[in-house]
């Protein structure tokens, strides 16, 4: 099977997390981060600096109360969804992807791209590229990249920005997350030939093989803690017999949460919200909590300081690929996600159900409306209370429920389906 050149840009957590499951189809099992390589130009190295200092600066400038709302709502409508009814040709270009093409037309991305021309010269046997970002995409479309250009959908659903200036004539073929990215490309006048429904690749430590060995295991432990009265066992055993076979008979660990944030260190305030609301049943040793700071130091010591003797568990890496392994040995042991909407929606497919908190960005509304729309998640009610809603919803089985639900219908085998496309 052959190799592919795996592009990613290590701008937030989405496009790194798509990007680390594909990993070990990469040539030389390397990530070319293309904001970040060796080599890269100083101009293009300051043009994604740039770009991704406004985002920072935007999304820190939102907490303020009363200013910072507004100029975050004015940076969203740039790479806002459109409503997907009433069906139509999207195909028009947004003003943000006309400035990305602005930016490439005067030579943004032509020395990573020559670059990887020039590495295979010699035999003229241009292997795959695979990026997780569309703007590298769009680089080695426009600077005549010989061999296959394929992007990875790091969302439900998708902004125009993701695809070319004229769809009909672009040749960069799309690995869809989800089916409305499949149907949302269609309207932005994709071909149809160049759009395979994968599904997001999830990391193999914790799917296993294509039987899902792992996940099922995992999901055996998952659903006893999550069913405490067996209510929702009692409607659905043929079901839990059927993908899970029998249940434990007895937990290994307490009821555990994991509450992680995104790539900006937003909403951590709501973790330790969580911890605090948390304290006397995690003294009994009934509920561990989990708190994934990320590669954040700022929101680490935030996590240590205020969860001081409380006996938690912080996930912390100096860089992206030892904070990604040591959440995915701690998803493994995690009953409930909670976060805001972002690529982690996707771990839902795994059987983990969701509590979502208030998403950030147009993208991660529409998230949240598959997450829901699909049963995979429930709406965090106010955090205030969470050690009483929580506690009715385990009562009454609906997390055990979601959790079913995302691993019998979510797509799981997105490595497997992106490595039999890219790699033939």
């Amino acid at each position: 099977m052959k190799k592919f050149y795996l592009i990613s840009v290590d701008m937030g957590y989405g496009h790194q997390r798509a990007a680390f499951p594909l990993k070990h189809l990469a040539i030389d099992e390397k990530i070319i981060q293309a904001n970040n390589y060796s080599g890269i130009p100083q101009k293009d190295r300051k043009i994604w600096q740039n770009t991704r200092r406004a985002y920072e600066f935007v999304s820190r400038l939102r907490r303020i109360p009363l200013i910072g709302p507004l100029p975050f709502f004015v940076f969203d409508q740039f790479q806002k969804i459109l409503k997907f009814y009433p069906k139509r040709d999207l195909s028009k270009p947004n003003f943000q992807l006309k400035q990305t093409f602005s930016l490439i037309k005067k030579g943004w991305g032509r020395h990573l791209i020559q670059n990887l021309i020039f590495e295979q010269s010699k035999d003229k046997k241009f292997l795959p590229i695979v990026s997780t970002f569309f703007v590298p995409a769009f680089m080695a479309e426009y600077f005549n990249y010989p061999g296959d250009i394929f992007c990875v959908i790091c969302d439900a659903d998708i902004s125009r920005a993701w695809v070319s200036l004229n769809p009909q004539k672009s040749r960069i073929k799309y690995l869809a997350s989800t089916e409305r990215v499949v149907e949302r490309l269609k309207l932005y006048g994709v071909k149809e030939e160049n759009i395979f429904f994968t599904g997001f690749p999830l990391p193999l430590e914790i799917i296993g093989n294509q039987s899902f060995d792992v996940a099922t295991e995992d999901l055996k432990q998952r659903i006893f803690n999550l069913d405490p009265e067996k209510r929702f066992a009692g409607y659905y055993q043929p079901l839990i017999k059927k993908y899970l076979g029998a249940l434990p008979r007895k937990s290994h660990r307490p009821l555990t949460i994991m509450f992680s944030v995104g790539g900006a260190g937003a909403q951590k305030e709501i973790g330790i919200k969580i911890a605090k609301k948390m304290a006397k049943k995690i003294k009994k040793g009934e509920v561990n909590i989990i708190l994934s700071a990320g590669t954040k130091e700022k929101v680490k010591n935030y996590f240590e300081k205020k969860s001081k003797g409380m006996n938690l568990e912080i996930i912390f890496g100096e860089n992206f690929e030892e904070y990604y392994q040591k959440f995915n040995q701690a998803i493994r042991k995690t009953d409930i996600l909670w976060t805001k909407p972002s690529e982690l929606s996707f771990y839902a497919c795994l059987g983990l159900p969701i509590i979502i908190a208030p998403p950030i960005g147009s993208q991660e509304y529409f998230n949240k409306r598959w997450l829901l729309k699909s049963g995979f998640a429930i709406l965090s009610e106010n955090p205030e209370y969470v050690n009483q809603w929580l506690f009715d919803w385990l009562e009454k089985g609906y997390l055990a429920e979601a959790a079913m639900q995302g691993f019998v219908e979510g797509e799981k085998k997105g490595v497997f389906n992106i490595e039999k496309i890219c790699s033939g």
